[in-house]
């Protein structure tokens, strides 16, 4: 990378990569410095938090349909 390019952005499928790896704590240590070296911490946040939403909305539907 020379000086006048901007820096890669991480793609939405390597930051979904990433945040899913780190849930579920499996992750080589040079694999986890390789991808956020190109993700920001905002896009990082933003997949953190719809997949803590997906999540917890999930539990509440098998939840539901069990104790139906």
């Amino acid at each position: 990378m020379t000086q006048n390019e901007p820096p890669r952005r991480a793609s939405i499928f390597e930051v979904l990569r990433t945040v899913l790896s780190a849930f579920f704590g499996v992750r080589r240590r040079a694999d986890h410095e390789r991808d956020t070296a190109h993700a920001s911490l905002l896009q990082i946040a933003i997949v953190a938090i719809v997949l803590v939403v997906a999540f917890i909305f999930t539990l509440i539907t098998i939840v539901h349909f069990v104790t139906r």
